[in-house]
């Protein structure tokens, strides 16, 4: 592998953990709560690759994205930009934003109605330093970059006048008018029709792979990730509980949560009134103690009760945070810990 073709981490989070306190409703001087939002997560987002976090509602998705954006604090944690650790006390500069760029999931709520796309685009052009006498320019050819050609045709539109696709890539175009290095994209399919989703996939793949983005892609939907993702990570209660490189997770899943959740993909090959996920809870329950999963866990034994598990490497770059690897002979490892640093560390225990 030539320098030029090795990977480079863009953005890297090491141990960012969110807690949220809250006051227990109607009760003003019961004691404080807190809310684990995020646990301990490591990642690294390479250029040229998409990494996909994926986990059903709750699980810390959207805050994880939000941290890694500096939208919010983490209460620990390590962030680095281009290998640059960023103070996270401080506010979020402006050369910050114009690297890492977030897009929202409802491409609706996310764009001012009063203002055609002219202005949603020009306005962070300006911002960044861009001259007046380019940002018509600049405008056109970031709406051509997102496939909204010719640009004459969506400028001078008003948010309403477009379809959600459409409102979705200048969403894309608008992050893109900055020339950022990392882009967030939070669910960014949920609210469109299925029809659009690919395109709008096969832009963020197309923004990766000749453009070197390094793309975080938050989904609930595993297929997709399956579909579009270089590496991917589940996450439950705030915490990864699998990640693993290319398709060996989707294709092979190890911890029951995420076997829980390719079951509930849609099937058409499956017998009507079979309900393939039937096999554990689906309430949304964090253990304290122990395992977070234990309690919808079909497999939970008594010691996932009391004891949290460590992660363990089943494969090449496929890992699982489940007692029921330990007696497979299986090599415990941190899990925070990105691929590129724990690729010749673990040892077997």
């Amino acid at each position: 592998m030539t320098d030029v073709d090795a990977p480079t981490a863009r953005l890297s989070a090491r141990g960012l953990t969110r807690h949220f306190t809250t006051r227990v409703p109607g009760r003003i001087f019961a004691a404080k709560r807190v809310t684990r939002a995020v646990e301990d997560v490591s990642l690294d987002l390479v250029a040229g690759r998409v990494t996909a976090v994926v986990g059903e509602s709750g699980s810390g998705k959207s805050v994880l994205a939000r941290m890694l954006a500096r939208i919010v604090t983490p209460t620990s944690g390590e962030l680095y930009l281009e290998g640059s650790a960023i103070a996270l006390g401080g506010r979020r500069t402006l050369n910050y934003a114009a690297q890492v760029q977030l897009v929202l999931q409802d491409p609706f709520a996310s764009m001012n109605p009063v203002h055609p796309v002219r202005h949603s685009l020009e306005r962070p052009l300006l911002i960044h330093g861009a001259r007046k006498s380019e940002v018509d320019e600049l405008a056109r050819s970031v709406l051509a970059r997102v496939a909204l050609d010719p640009p004459d045709r969506f400028l001078d539109r008003y948010p309403h006048e477009l379809s959600g696709g459409q409102l979705q890539r200048v969403s894309i175009a608008r992050a893109l008018c900055v020339q950022p290095s990392v882009l967030l994209a939070d669910e960014p399919i949920s609210m469109l029709d299925v029809s659009v989703r690919l395109g709008i996939l096969n832009l963020l793949k197309g923004l990766a792979d000749h453009e070197r983005l390094a793309i975080l892609y938050i989904t609930h939907d595993i297929a997709s990730a399956r579909y579009l993702a270089d590496e991917t990570i589940v996450m439950y209660a705030g915490q990864v509980v699998e990640r693993s490189r290319g398709t060996a997770l989707i294709d092979r899943p190890a911890h029951p949560y995420t076997q829980l959740l390719i079951s509930s993909v849609p099937d058409p090959s499956s017998r009507p009134g079979v309900d393939a996920s039937a096999s554990a809870s689906r309430s949304f329950v964090r253990a304290e103690v122990g395992c977070a999963f234990a309690p919808r866990c079909p497999h939970a034994t008594a010691r996932c009760r009391v004891e949290c598990p460590p992660a363990f490497a089943i494969g090449d770059g496929h890992l699982s945070r489940c007692w029921l690897h330990a007696d497979q002979e299986g090599v415990s490892v941190d899990l925070a810990t990105p691929d590129r640093q724990r690729e010749g560390e673990a040892t077997k225990t």
